[in-house]
């Protein structure tokens, strides 16, 4: 088990919700409920992140007379947080002043509804290997950046010897971008302002291999095991509901190197399962613990055939 506890967690959702007693509460939903536990401070979040919550509050205090339900996702970057907030609705032209005056005075690098700019310092960048990424509104990110190190570092030494890598589920590339500084490397995934992102650091970051960027959705249309065959390696980092559909197709091909990283231990060992089946052998699986004072872990795994 490797800890990456690291600084704390670089990203947080936080949610406004009236109680059944109309009082306004912000804080994390209980396990399992839609029930908000009300917070005034966490001290599991990264340094970066602090004022987060105090943030949160001035946020759904503004939009208070929307009685929406609000989701506050809070991310810090390299030159401050980033908030991009769900379910309020339409602003209106009032709203949308309060809220550029709660991300003048907290000092946020974007505030953004919806993934639609309500006000920017400057656009939120991170840090990537040797690229510099622009990220979108309402990014997924690994949750700790200690975590993410990590976990990349594990995944390029199983693909230490692959010139040609797939890196599906690839999201904003924090193992595109490693794996290209040696390899050449097909990066997807359904989220096209990910891609985007990608795209654009990759152009911006001299002496990387190629990097080819597909927009797909590999729950629905899941690289072919004909496609697949290109590859000397195959990365796949799926959502908490695993890659099903894809581990059938790679346990038919002939790719030599299958890496899959998974955060959901009862999809992870169905679609190991199906690679095992279908002629792969896993070699070894390192878990990675990331989730300070939760029972979740992280595990890359490596498969050979």
């Amino acid at each position: 088990m490797i800890d990456a506890h690291g600084d704390g967690r670089r990203r947080a959702v936080f949610h406004a919700r009236r109680s059944a007693r109309d009082v306004l509460e912000v804080g994390f939903a209980a396990l399992r409920t839609h029930h908000v536990v009300a917070i005034d401070r966490c001290p599991i979040l990264a340094p970066a992140l602090t004022g987060a919550i105090e943030t949160a509050w001035d946020i759904a205090e503004v939009l208070a007379s929307t009685r929406k339900p609000l989701d506050i996702q809070v991310t810090a970057t390299d030159i401050g947080p980033d908030v991009d907030v769900r379910g309020s609705g339409p602003l209106t032209a009032p709203q949308t002043m309060a809220l550029a005056r709660v991300a003048g005075r907290r000092n946020l690098a974007r505030l953004t509804r919806h993934g639609e700019i309500v006000a920017q310092r400057s656009p939120p960048t991170l840090t990537v290997g040797r690229a510099e990424v622009v990220l979108p509104p309402g990014a997924f990110l690994q949750a700790t950046s200690t975590g993410e190190a990590i976990l990349a570092r594990v995944v390029t030494a199983y693909c230490e010897s692959a010139a040609t890598v797939a890196d599906l589920f690839c999201g904003v590339g924090p193992f595109a971008l490693r794996l290209a500084e040696r390899a050449k490397v097909t990066a997807v995934d359904n989220d096209e302002g990910a891609i985007a992102a990608l795209r654009e650091a990759v152009a911006g970051t001299p002496r990387l291999k190629p990097v080819a960027t597909q927009p797909r959705d590999l729950f629905r249309r899941p690289l072919a095991r004909t496609e697949l065959k290109q590859f000397d390696a195959v990365v796949f980092d799926p959502p908490r509901q695993g890659a099903e559909a894809q581990a059938r197709e790679l346990a038919a091909s002939t790719v030599p190197t299958v890496i899959a990283v998974s955060c959901n231990p009862t999809t992870f060992a169905r679609d190991a399962r199906i690679l095992v089946d279908g002629g792969y052998r896993l070699m070894q699986v390192v878990p990675v613990d990331q989730f300070l004072f939760s029972a979740h872990v992280e595990v890359v795994a490596n498969f050979k055939k």
